[in-house]
């Protein structure tokens, strides 16, 4: 597949988008970031406390059940308090993509204002907005986000040559008639 360097995006352009990208969601990246962060040393903390207490646990009131069985008892007494918090661990992790992964959403489908497409549209070159109006299906809808992330991933892939090249294709059907 051969490419003609003008129909491909610029560093420019992909520079371009990347700046938009990070103005827009730059507000989303720190919350989510100090909110992991948080979160983390504050459980860190908890834990700390939770094998803390197991392993303060006397069995010595249980020797009514046999010496054998609080023997096992004070032998498996650390296993069962990390594997506890193993688990307590694994499902706060969940919650935590879960809360990243819900922000991420809400960001990719917030609206961009017309100002900033403007600005945008401004900076980039043809290839890059044909690129972007390819990405950009249901013209019903303002551009989001989304749309902007999308476009600077399709840009990386090689989006703009593979469209210059179906065109080709279609000018070439078009002329070969039945």
């Amino acid at each position: 597949m051969k490419t003609d360097p003008a129909c491909q995006p610029t560093a420019r352009d992909h520079a371009a988008l990347r700046q938009t990208l990070l103005k827009l969601t730059a507000t989303h990246k720190i919350v989510c970031t100090v909110v992991v962060v948080v979160v983390a040393v504050l459980w860190f903390e908890l834990l700390t406390r939770l094998v803390a207490f197991g392993r303060g646990i006397d069995y010595s009131g249980l020797e009514a059940l046999g010496g054998p069985v609080t023997q096992m008892l004070k032998r498996y007494n650390p296993f069962f308090w990390w594997a506890l918090a193993a688990l307590c661990t694994l499902i706060m992790a969940y919650f935590l993509v879960a809360f990243v992964r819900s922000s991420r959403r809400r960001v990719d489908a917030r609206m961009v204002g017309a100002d900033v497409i403007a600005g945008l549209v401004a900076q980039l070159s043809e290839p890059a907005l044909t690129v972007l109006r390819w990405v950009w299906e249901d013209t019903r809808f303002p551009i989001t986000v989304g749309d902007l992330q999308q476009t600077a991933t399709e840009l990386r892939r090689g989006r703009a040559a593979k469209i210059q090249l179906s065109r080709e294709h279609a000018a070439l059907l078009s002329r070969t008639g039945p």
